[in-house]
């Protein structure tokens, strides 16, 4: 997921769940031709056969509605789930799956999970909390030492907590592309961890430790390593005991250096600033950006954790305790919050909702989990954009679809 940071002018900033690199400033793009595609919505009953919704509140023509509205704005695939406190579930699918094609869009296909996958590291990071084996206030360079040194970084002063906060100061240098020549030149191209941190201190930091808020990928790099050191084993190895093989979630992996998606799926598709629209399915993804998973898994990760299945009651009251986002991210997250790992925004109807977006070239993920964990919505997009006013209008259109569900108020569409 790439840093909100990374572009070059502040007035031009990526979206925050993007996370390859995108063009610094938005240009005007060609329109894209897509066929016309059919839309597929169901209601899966619960254990008690009981149908997903009443006859009032958020309804299937509302989320019907509400997908079609997002493949209206060029998207050319687009699947959502929304699970209710009962584990009943509304399901919608519009789009195609495959651009020029009538191949429909799984209604649980797989997709890259992107940054949501940083909830996953959080969730394990507090774990190791929880066991004694980390602290919060512990320092990189106690558990790293050396690791983060020069140009003004100095990792005896950022903490775990700083890190998982995005309050570190690490300025963020992933790879990644810009124009379909450099998609097809550097898309299997592979980074260690090492590698993604030394070209982040080739940077000064954005701003002394706590100082600040900065959206990065690099801190969250920095605790996988820190992971391994306390835990003795590859990260994704703890992330698969911990959390994944305990909820269930056996659609959830990490692809690593396989740059292909199981199937079923639907093909991702970039819209460079030229107006190009590429399929951009096959690449290799570092870090934890890697994590492809389906909207059932990511709902039921979220269910779990909010629901107090994965950690303990005062490491979860950590991992709710926030500070504001950068407030040039407000056009994105409105009164938005970081925790550790989470990202709170507020419900129109009252109260907040707690998620992590992730986004990478081809795939856009909202996501939202009511406070209890009760109430849960995902929805995952196969088209991300160049063009900084193309990805608010895709971000606001799915914002609104995670707040009436989590709501659970209709949206008074047609059929409705």
């Amino acid at each position: 997921m790439r840093s909100p940071t990374a572009a070059s002018a502040p007035q031009h900033r990526p979206s925050p769940q993007r996370r390859r690199r995108i063009a610094g400033r938005p240009a005007a793009v060609a329109a894209v031709a897509l066929c016309v595609a059919g839309v597929a919505t169901a209601v899966q009953p619960g254990a008690d056969g009981a149908p997903a919704s009443s006859a009032t509140g958020y309804r299937p023509d509302d989320l019907r509605r509400d997908t079609d509205a997002l493949h209206a704005l060029g998207i050319t695939g687009v699947q959502a789930r929304v699970t209710t406190a009962g584990g009943r579930e509304l399901v919608a699918a519009a789009g195609v799956a495959v651009a020029g094609t009538n191949r429909p869009v799984p209604r649980d296909g797989y997709f890259r999970m992107a940054s949501t996958g940083k909830a996953l590291m959080a969730t394990v990071v507090l774990q190791l909390v929880d066991e004694g084996r980390l602290s919060l206030d512990d320092t990189v360079d106690r558990r790293l030492p050396g690791l983060i040194a020069g140009n003004g970084n100095d990792g005896r002063k950022i903490t775990v907590r700083q890190l998982l906060q995005n309050t570190s100061g690490l300025h963020d240098d992933l790879p990644g592309f810009d124009t379909p020549q450099q998609y097809y030149r550097h898309r299997y191209d592979t980074y260690s961890a090492e590698q993604i941190v030394a070209r982040a201190m080739r940077h000064r930091p954005d701003f002394p430790p706590g100082g600040g808020w900065g959206y990065s990928n690099t801190g969250y790099v920095v605790l996988g390593m820190i992971v391994e050191k306390a835990a003795g084993r590859p990260w994704p190895a703890e992330i698969e005991s911990r959390i994944l093989k305990p909820l269930g979630t056996t659609r959830t992996y990490l692809a690593g250096n396989t740059p292909t998606l199981r199937r079923p799926h639907a093909d991702g598709y970039q819209v460079f600033a030229s107006g190009e629209r590429i399929d951009v399915t096959e690449q290799i993804v570092p870090d934890l950006g890697g994590y492809v998973s389906t909207t059932a898994d990511v709902n039921r990760f979220f269910r779990g954790l909010l629901g107090g299945r994965l950690l303990s009651p005062a490491r979860l009251a950590d991992m709710r305790r926030t500070v504001p986002v950068d407030k040039r991210l407000e056009t994105f997250w409105p009164r938005g919050r970081y925790g550790l790992g989470l990202v709170n925004r507020p419900l129109s109807c009252g109260g907040s909702y707690w998620s992590h977006e992730g986004g990478e070239a081809g795939y856009i993920t909202l996501n939202g989990v009511t406070d209890d964990g009760g109430r849960t919505v995902t929805v995952s997009m196969s088209t991300s954009f160049n063009d900084l006013n193309r990805t608010l209008r895709q971000h606001k259109a799915a914002s609104d679809l995670v707040d009436r569900a989590l709501c659970d108020a209709s949206g008074g569409g047609p059929g409705a």
